[in-house]
């Protein structure tokens, strides 16, 4: 299993996908990251291995934002490395992914985008798809561009997205894949599980299967 953290409010987000990611750690994982809107760019960190080796990184450099995707990843496509952990971003760095499921027509989709669309691919996961698929798509409404790469996609998912073109949202959405939202004081979260946000906030609900 995989464990996902999403915040968007006022605070640190950096601090508080940590927290939250350290309280998924019983979902077991080989590498972590995390992905945070810092002024008009996404800054990402990731790292192979266990939290402590993200922390050592993030005390080299730590993103200062208020919106932010993290992940603990379980290695399915590609080995565990810091290129393959999550988040994942497209030919761009305007938007982040975080992602739980398996895509099983990915390598399809992979082929069609560096063939077709001039993409160019970083890491050996299923992942990075959604992330290039969301940059092919986006024109002008993120919503609108995570719905239409979810169109293409056979499989399961749960998933966060960012992007610096909307910087005040955070997009997610699941199918047969576990992903709750969590309603705070002018703050929201994403999880894959209740405890990584039960300090914040107790007025959580599930994603409905197929809901953006």
């Amino acid at each position: 299993m995989c464990g996902i953290v999403g915040y968007i409010g006022s605070k640190d987000a950096t601090l508080l996908l940590m927290s939250g990611l350290k309280r998924l750690e019983y979902r077991g994982y080989d590498s972590a990251g995390v992905a945070v809107i810092e002024n008009d760019a996404i800054k990402v960190v990731k790292a192979a291995g266990k939290l402590s080796n993200l922390e050592e990184k993030l005390k080299d450099y730590r993103p200062l934002g208020t919106v932010g995707i993290g992940h603990t990843r379980w290695a399915t496509h590609g080995r565990p490395s810091d290129i393959n952990s999550h988040p994942h971003q497209g030919s761009s760095t305007n938007f982040a992914v975080v992602h739980n499921g398996i895509i099983e027509n990915y390598l399809e989709l992979k082929e069609w985008l560096i063939k077709d669309k001039g993409h160019v691919f970083a890491s050996e996961t299923d992942t990075e798809v959604i992330a290039h698929l969301v940059d092919e798509y986006y024109d002008g409404d993120l919503v609108d561009a995570v719905r239409k790469t979810l169109d293409k996609v056979h499989g399961s998912y749960a998933i966060g997205v960012i992007s610096v073109f909307e910087p005040d949202k955070l997009v997610a959405a699941r199918k047969d894949s576990p992903l709750i939202v969590g309603l705070g004081e002018g703050e929201n979260f994403i999880a894959s599980d209740i405890p990584a946000i039960l300090n914040h906030t107790r007025n959580v609900y599930l994603i409905e299967d197929g809901e953006v």
